[in-house]
């Protein structure tokens, strides 16, 4: 699948990540995630803009079967600069996810704490001697079976909305190593088909970081996924819902 390169300036590039791209990194290869989500892109698009893949680094990471926008930094320097925002709480993530079920209230915040679980490496769990984790949450919209949902978190765990979702009992649509049976009672083909997605239906879509040196905040937001957009479709939920 490939990429779209989404905002471009001096310090910093965002890209719409695809859903399949691993942004796992090991201290022997530090720039190998970084070359990864640059290779999705258009080589002639990363040529044309003047970026440099070897002296462009990774602010943060998505899952590798999550969407949605990454945001990379030009230069060692503008990689300092930049993560002062991450340390300093000064940048706003926003997700979207379709869930099952419907969340009761629809508007609320999780501070569950996470930590390993010991009995399965790959999976994070709620654990009241692990990490302080919070999540706000909105319904935007509730239609059957399912509820379409903004999410902000707080903090940057591993697995944080996952693992918060699933402890609410509303894992996301698609999501096999928190989720559980797919389906859940769906009779209809056509919403069958559009909720077992080939991957989990995670979505960051927009993030919101200072300006340089007093200018505007920069929001970058990311078109939603294919398998996302198709299922919202089938059921009915319109662009309006998003906001």
């Amino acid at each position: 699948m490939k990429g779209t390169l989404l905002h471009v300036d001096h310090r910093l590039l965002a890209v719409a990540k695809p859903p399949g791209v691993s942004l796992a990194t090991r201290r022997c290869d530090p720039q190998g995630a970084a070359l990864r989500l640059l290779a999705t892109l258009p080589a002639g698009e990363v040529q044309g803009w003047g970026i440099d893949p070897r002296d462009t680094f990774l602010l943060h990471r998505l899952d590798r079967f999550t969407t949605g926008v990454v945001l990379l930094a030009r230069g060692c320097e503008a990689h300092r600069e930049l993560l002062r925002h991450w340390q300093a709480g000064e940048v706003e993530k926003t997700y979207l996810a379709l869930v099952w079920g419907h969340p009761r209230p629809r508007e609320g915040s999780w501070f569950w704490p996470v930590g390993p679980d010991r009995g399965d490496r790959r999976r994070v769990r709620v654990d009241p001697e692990g990490k302080r984790a919070h999540t706000d949450y909105r319904v935007l919209a509730a239609p059957p079976h399912v509820a379409l949902m903004r999410l902000h978190p707080r903090t940057g765990r591993t697995h944080q909305l996952r693992v918060h979702l699933a402890r609410a009992g509303h894992p996301i649509v698609g999501d096999d190593l928190y989720g559980g049976p797919r389906h859940r009672g769906v009779r209809d083909d056509t919403l069958r088909r559009a909720l077992a997605p080939p991957h989990l239906l995670l979505h960051a879509w927009r993030l919101t970081l200072p300006g340089e040196r007093g200018a505007p905040p920069l929001t970058v937001t990311a078109p939603l996924p294919a398998a996302l957009a198709a299922a919202l479709a089938a059921l009915g939920v319109g662009e309006e819902h998003i906001q």
